[in-house]
Formats: C-alpha cells, sequence, structure tokens
C-alpha cells in the first residue's frame, strides 16, 4: 500500500468516528495510553555511495506506552519487533537486514472540540543486525541515533478507548563500508503513518 492511500485510509476512518468526541475527557497526571498501530514505513533512500542503496517499503506492527505528567504533557515510548528488510542497489537485490528502532517523544495534547491532536519531538535509536550483504563483501554500522518528529490524533470512541492516526519522521542513517573501507553513508529516514487503536488506563 502506497503511504498516500494508507493516509487516506486513515483520514476516512478517522471521520467515521467524529460523533466519538463527545466522550473525550481530559488526561490527568498519571494517565497511560497504551496503543496498537498498523504503521506504513516509507524509506526516503538517501545514499552517497554511488551505489544507488534502498531498503523495501512495509507495513509493520507496533505498540507504545504514553505516560501523563499532566493534562497536556507526556511521554511516549514507541516498541516494535526486528524487521527484515531488502537491500537493493538500484534496483537489484544485494541482501537482507534487520533492524529495531525504538523511539522516545515528548509530546503536547490539545483538546480540539473533543479530538485529542498532539505532537511530538524526540530521539530514535535504531539497532541493524543480521546483515548479509554481497555475500559479506559489504558492510554497515551498526548503531544509529537520530531525531524523531510526530503528529497525530487521538479520537475518543468511549471513555477509554480512542481511535489513534500518527504519523512521524525518523531520521536514520548508516556508514556502509566495503572490505572494511567506507564507502558512503546510506540515510533510510522513513515516514511512519500509522493508524490503530488506544486504551487508557
Amino acid at each position: 500500500m502506497k503511504t498516500h492511500h494508507f493516509a487516506l485510509a486513515a483520514l476516512a476512518s478517522s471521520c467515521l468516528f467524529a460523533s466519538g468526541a463527545v466522550l473525550a475527557q481530559d488526561f490527568q497526571a498519571g494517565s497511560v495510553l497504551v496503543r496498537a498501530r498498523a504503521v506504513h514505513l516509507d524509506s526516503a533512500n538517501k545514499d552517497s555511495t554511488g551505489l544507488g542503496l534502498s531498503i523495501n517499503n512495509k507495513t509493520l506492527p507496533e505498540v507504545d506506552f504514553s505516560y501523563f505528567f499532566n493534562k497536556n504533557i507526556a511521554a511516549e515510548l514507541v516498541l516494535t519487533v526486528p524487521q527484515k528488510q531488502t537491500v537493493s542497489s538500484n534496483g537489484i537485490p544485494i541482501g537482507t537486514l534487520r533492524h529495531l528502532p525504538p523511539s522516545l517523544t515528548v509530546q503536547y495534547h490539545f483538546d480540539v472540540g473533543g479530538f485529542k491532536p498532539y505532537v511530538g519531538a524526540g530521539v530514535n535509536y535504531t539497532r541493524f543486525s543480521s546483515v548479509h550483504l554481497l555475500g559479506g563483501a559489504a558492510d554497515i554500522k551498526r548503531n544509529s541515533f537520530g531525531p524523531a518528529l510526530q503528529v497525530g490524533v487521538d479520537i475518543p470512541l468511549s471513555k477509554q478507548l480512542y481511535l489513534n492516526v500518527d504519523v512521524k519522521k525518523v531520521f536514520i542513517k548508516t556508514d556502509v563500508s566495503a572490505a572494511g573501507a567506507k564507502v558512503g553513508e546510506f540515510k533510510v529516514d522513513p515516514l511512519l503513518v500509522g493508524v490503530g487503536l488506544g486504551w487508557r488506563f
């Protein structure tokens, strides 16, 4: 599914449940919101190696936990399972890798007619593993740190249940080497568009 199709589906879902806004209640200090999302990863695929490197786009599961310090400020930890990706050079597969990209953001939540939009910013840590490129002739740096930005909205379906639409831009990059020498840098820098449900505790 293309990212813009995914986003349109998310927006349509939001409109269908708009009437739930009347059920909204303010978040309080100590509130916890647990969300499960389906997230579409769309990589920017930028590299300076001259090899035309890219990884495949995919839809993946995600779970996150938001802890509220007051009704407006929350911290969100985003988790998933290691994701296997195919690495290609100029469209030709050259191997695979796995990556685990947890993010931690600080969010500001608004209340707009019962809806709960938010913005957030934080940091992403990505760990690459099971790297198999060109039969071992190429390799990448295993760790990446970078900023993460997000916007989203929680739409109440009941007092404890929310429909969530979330968009993140995450900055992920790694050094690429061949025969032990650095040949350039590969930037994944994905756009992540997610739709899911949140449970308030």
